[in-house]
């Protein structure tokens, strides 16, 4: 598989990883397609992969009852989504689909932990990396939160 080690060392979860580092992420990663419209991933489905988008656009949305899906993030070549699922077992938190057709390098759960396990100098780096996108995203939500309170006004 031919993958651009140019686009890995932007993503910020790998920033700082050296060529060879990435080389074993990639030994370990596959490339999927999807067609614009298409579902990668459902809420409540069991997470046992790590997508990033080589090329297209995917949403990640939740579907409320009476309102219909809701888009929480449309995600472009670069980003990266289901990291959670690597680290945990709990089931995915929302709905991942392709907004335009979409290329994805895909890491699975199982060679991520074999991977982590055999070298553990990169785990750290890794680790490290899944702590700060975390930090970065809780930010983020508290934002989203805060901001949804101005808009509502006090309870009462």
């Amino acid at each position: 598989m031919s993958i651009d080690f140019d686009l890995l060392k932007k993503t910020d979860l790998f920033k700082g990883l050296t060529k060879e580092e990435l080389g074993r992420i990639t030994g370990i990663s596959i490339k999927e397609t999807y067609e614009a419209g298409k579902e990668i991933f459902a809420d409540g489905d069991k997470g046992e992969r790590f997508y990033l988008i080589l090329e297209g656009k995917v949403r990640i949305s939740k579907k409320i009852q009476g309102v219909g899906e809701e888009a929480l993030a449309i995600l472009e070549k670069g980003h990266y989504f289901g990291e959670m699922s690597l680290i945990d077992d709990a089931p995915r938190s929302a709905f991942a689909i392709a907004n335009t057709a979409v290329d994805l390098l895909v890491i699975d759960k199982s060679d991520f932990g074999k991977l982590l396990e055999q070298d553990k100098e990169l785990a750290y780096k890794l680790l490290w990396s899944f702590v700060r996108t975390l930090i970065l995203r809780l930010r983020e939500t508290n934002e989203k939160i805060k901001g949804f309170f101005v808009m509502t006004g006090p309870f009462k």
